[in-house]
């Protein structure tokens, strides 16, 4: 079916309140409406069901959704039909009494979405209802759990296979949020996807702060976390389902309402206590690994990892479900290297090797991870294939004169992790090094074969242990000659040796070391190698700058009003509107319906049906409390720009862009993409340089920019992108405001 992007941006807006679309949204949505197979890797909060849902209305028949999770699908069909969007789901929380109605309306055509588990879609009874209900998509969500490779493999996803046979016809989307190159190959291969369009957006979630802490009294660590953010709310992951429970009763009993999540609840408790915090009942779920998968709560305002998880994609999967409004939040991992011994007991007991191979793959990840020095971000990217090519800025360089000259100047720095944020102090780690080394070079000598971490930290320390003695280890000239560290200490510069290139760690062979070429030059010249010490436990932290600044009492008011009349319908709060929205209100007040809906996710239905009750309530609010004023005073007027000092990078680009040469052209030189040159020029601007705003847009494009800021203010960066429909980018928008502020407009 062919259908132009004037009629996608119209139903956008009709049914779910959005000007534009995320990246790579239009194009996937183009590809299903044509009839071709789709494979898209799209983050957390990225957008993936818009891909299917918003096709499913510009088009007759049924889009049929596998899903994994009956939550998740009583939770966008929730939200679907908030929108106007005739949707519904089958799965075995069901009675009879309620399936007969909703087949009834499948067979009389009524719905445009269905919502499934695996189990159900290939029963044949229901592959024959699916043949006479015009199917014309069949949407994979999850579909990482098809592949064994995955962090989340379920057998049952493999039966999705034969739905070829059975549609030979029909198109197939599969989506994912995580998924490395191993496994977006085995998804393709396992659904015989037909030459599929095949897209990767960014894995950079840029609104999370992530954080990674020494454990030490953890509960007092995350009472006293939760306690600085008490308008907030989060998920606790822990390893067991008793430390859920004992999490939850902790910190209910401390004044702060929780509840436990895990598979040994009873359905009805699981229910229960997912849907008190859906609503805002309680602040925090303290959960097993089975909470949270699809769960589309916009306002989890942060994520702490108890216990270490156990391969770096959940890892990702988990900390994406905080901040999915795009706001401010913070991913807190508690790490002890005592974690790695508990996983590594629980991976031996696996029967089948290859389980076994993964999964100590896996674990080396995520405990690299928690142990590297440099920026947080990056290694999660790189993990994923992407590279996170941000310069580091001057005004983050911190730490004393020696640290400073060890960092490289071009590393990057995301200003969102711990390490960027206050890099962890390092030490002249050249003797432990060599002894490490040393160590790993006469096991080999003597053994023929190497062996793991673990047992040269045993020869290093001295330990009398059988399987020293076993390969007379205790004879080498490295047997206790590491009195000077910790077997904890030890462990974590072998592992940091392996990060910096001079071990190699195989994990086929039971997670051996290996001398590297590097390594072997280093322990031959005895050349400096500088570590960085382990992390510790955490200062308070300040939040992250990037928080919709509004009126707190109206927010509240508002906040109030939202969860009275998401109770009177049955559902979460945030399917009557986000927290985004309702900070717009509280910052713009709007008056009457055309600025009410100018907000951030105002469709045509919830303006009509929640419109008048909250713009009553700000109406209310004003006749006793004073209008704040922010840095922007009502939608139209713009910020005064501090001048800022401009760093080496920032210089770069614009000594490119004073030869004349264009922003895509800069960024083809430097490695980096468009937002992030638009990002320099705007620095320049703030720095009081001479830019030429047009050079950089065209007088019509400045006539249609300026047009959306005098509509939705110079506060509104995210509405005035949006309304212009994706003509302009981000980037584009930043440079024309700050280039007006300067000039004072």
């Amino acid at each position: 079916m062919q259908t132009n992007s004037a009629q996608l941006h119209a139903t956008l807006k009709k049914y779910f309140g959005f000007a534009s679309f995320r990246p790579l949204q239009e194009e996937i949505m183009h590809d299903a409406l044509a009839d071709r197979d789709v494979f898209a890797v799209l983050p957390t909060g990225g957008g993936k069901s818009l891909c299917f849902q918003l096709p499913a209305l510009v088009r007759p028949g049924l889009t049929v959704v596998v899903s994994p999770l009956i939550a998740l699908m009583k939770d966008q069909v929730d939200a679907l039909q908030a929108a106007g969007v005739a949707a519904t789901f089958l799965n075995s929380s069901l009675a009879a009494g309620e399936s007969r109605p909703r087949l009834r309306g499948l067979h009389n055509g009524e719905y445009r979405l269905l919502y499934v588990a695996p189990e159900r879609l290939m029963l044949s009874g229901f592959l024959d209802d699916l043949k006479k209900w015009n199917v014309n998509l069949f949407a994979i969500d999850e579909a990482h759990c098809i592949s064994e490779w995955g962090h989340d493999f379920r057998p049952e996803y493999r039966q999705i296979a034969s739905l070829r046979q059975h549609f030979p016809n029909v198109p197939v989307m599969a989506l994912t949020a995580t998924a490395t190159e191993r496994v977006r190959e085995d998804i393709v291969k396992q659904l015989h996807l037909r030459e599929p369009q095949c897209y990767v957006a960014s894995f950079n979630r840029p609104n999370l702060t992530y954080r990674v802490s020494a454990k030490s009294g953890s509960y007092e660590q995350i009472l006293g976390f939760i306690r600085a953010r008490p308008r907030e709310n989060g998920i606790i992951y822990c390893q067991a389902r008793k430390t859920t429970e004992d999490l939850a009763s902790k910190l209910t009993a401390d004044g702060i309402k929780s509840a436990p999540y895990h598979a040994g609840l009873t359905p009805t408790e699981r229910s229960t206590n997912q849907d008190a915090f859906l609503r805002d009942e309680i602040r925090v779920v303290c959960a097993t690994i089975a909470f949270g998968m699809g769960i589309n709560k916009p306002n989890v305002r942060f994520v702490i990892h108890y216990d270490l998880p156990k391969n770096i994609e959940g890892y990702y999967q988990e900390t994406g479900r905080a901040g999915r409004d795009g706001l401010p939040s913070e991913c807190l991992l508690l790490f002890s290297t005592w974690d790695r011994v508990k996983q590594m007991r629980f991976i031996d007991e696996k029967p089948d090797p290859k389980e076994r191979e993964i999964a100590r793959a896996q674990l080396e990840q995520i405990i690299h991870y928690a142990e590297v020095g440099t920026c947080r971000r990056e290694f999660l990217l790189g993990y994923f294939g992407e590279k996170y090519g941000a310069p580091i800025s001057e005004s983050a360089r911190t730490g004393d004169a020696t640290q400073q000259a060890d960092q490289e100047i071009g590393a990057p720095n995301c200003e969102g992790c711990d390490n960027c944020l206050a890099p962890r102090q390092t030490w002249d780690g050249t003797l432990a090094a060599q002894k490490f080394l040393s160590c790993v070079y006469r096991i080999r000598e003597k053994s023929g074969f190497g062996m793991g971490i673990g047992h040269i930290v045993e020869v290093l320390c001295g330990a009398e242990t059988e399987k020293v003695h076993k390969f007379g280890h205790h004879e080498l000239s490295t047997y206790g000659i590491g009195s000077e560290h910790n077997r904890a200490e030890w462990g974590a510069v072998g592992r940091e040796l392996v990060r910096l290139g001079f071990l190699f760690q195989n994990t086929e062979k039971f997670s051996t070391v290996e001398l590297t070429d590097v390594g072997r030059a280093a322990l031959k010249s005895r050349q400096k190698i500088t570590l960085t010490k382990p992390v510790a436990a955490p200062e308070p932290a300040k939040h992250r700058a990037g928080e919709i600044a509004c009126d707190e009492a109206l927010f509240d008011v508002l906040r109030a009003l939202r969860k009275q009349l998401a109770d009177e319908r049955a559902v979460p709060s945030y399917i009557v509107f986000s927290d985004v929205a309702l900070r717009q209100m509280a910052r713009f007040y709007p008056q009457n319906d055309d600025e009410f809906a100018r907000i951030s996710g105002v469709g045509d239905k919830k303006l009509v049906e929640f419109g008048a009750v909250f713009l009553a309530a700000i109406a209310e609010h004003l006749k006793t409390n004073a209008r704040q004023i922010f840095a922007e005073e009502s939608f139209a007027t713009p910020v005064v720009v501090p001048r800022t000092r401009l760093n080496d990078s920032a210089r770069e680009t614009l000594h490119f862009f004073r030869q004349g040469k264009d922003v895509p052209t800069i960024a083809r030189i430097r490695g980096w993409k468009e937002s992030t040159i638009y990002g320099h020029l705007e620095d320049a601007m703030q720095a009081g340089e001479a830019v030429d705003v047009n050079q950089l847009l065209t007088t019509e494009a400045q006539r249609e920019i300026a047009a959306a800021f005098a509509k939705f203010g110079y506060g509104n960066l995210p509405g005035v992108v949006e309304s212009l429909g994706g003509r302009y980018l981000n980037g584009q928008c930043r440079v024309y405001r700050t280039a007006m502020q300067r000039q004072g407009r």
